[in-house]
């Protein structure tokens, strides 16, 4: 049984139609990229999966994580198991400016707080921070986007879902941290983890990289579906055919760059 399952998937504003039967399927401990450029509808898709539409937009249609239906179901209405751990592409908008990320990181922890303060160091200290405890008093302000965007995976992880949603995760971030939290994604999620991955992104090159299987939107509408390597070798439809030429001509320029150094 697919853990993501998403059937028919229609979103109406008052204006019209934004999404058009949108199909998805995540099997478990699987990692699928959803591409698309701005105005494509990965992002109105995330959100009727995470229960985040706008009061004013209809959704129609099914979506089942792990066999439960849960489209129209807000995401504060959702069992624990029911709520995606997301990692957003604003790690500074994501934490509290004024927490601690420590105290953040163990909020949605139950035990003693000796327990919990444990359980974020070490989950600190699994993603690669040389000084959980320092990182675990500091205010999001005095870390870097990297050292954050790390924070917001570690936040995701700490939720009980076997589904992860990273929502344009590398966008801010320079080539090196990305670079970083894509090995880290890689780590946490996939097969032997226990966790599938919904990697949301318009850069299909990123997505290659880390995903088994890409979604491509143009217009609210899915035009592809396949393998990551069936998309790079082939892509059908002309919207899929753009983003890898673009990939590709972003590759060469960086492989010349490296070479002129």
């Amino acid at each position: 049984m697919p853990l993501l399952d998403v059937r028919a998937l229609r979103v109406d504003s008052a204006d019209g139609r934004l999404l058009h039967g949108v199909d998805l399927v995540v099997e478990p401990e699987r990692r699928v990229g959803v591409l698309g450029a701005s105005g494509s509808g990965k992002s109105l898709t995330v959100a009727a999966v995470l229960g985040l539409l706008p009061p004013a937009l209809r959704a129609t249609g099914s979506v089942r994580l792990a066999g439960a239906e849960i489209l129209g179901l807000p995401a504060a209405r959702r069992p624990p198991d029911a709520r995606p751990g997301v990692v957003r592409q604003d790690s500074a908008g994501a934490l509290h400016p004024l927490q601690p990320v420590g105290r953040q990181l163990a909020l949605p922890l139950g035990g003693t707080r000796a327990s919990a303060r444990a359980r974020v160091l070490d989950a600190l200290g699994s993603l690669g921070f040389r000084d959980p405890g320092r990182v675990a008093e500091a205010l999001p302000s005095e870390l870097s986007g990297g050292m954050r965007q790390r924070v917001c995976l570690a936040l995701a992880l700490m939720t009980p879902s076997p589904l992860l949603v990273a929502d344009e995760p590398t966008t801010a971030l320079d080539v090196v941290t990305q670079a970083g939290v894509v090995s880290l994604l890689r780590e946490r999620t996939g097969r032997g983890t226990g966790r599938a991955l919904l990697f949301v992104t318009h850069d299909v090159a990123v997505a290659a990289s880390l995903c088994e299987e890409l979604v491509v939107l143009s217009d609210g509408r899915v035009v592809e579906h396949a393998p990551v390597e069936d998309v790079l070798a082939s892509p059908r439809h002309e919207r899929t055919r753009e983003l890898v030429a673009a990939a590709r001509t972003v590759g060469a320029h960086l492989y010349a760059a490296a070479e002129a150094r």
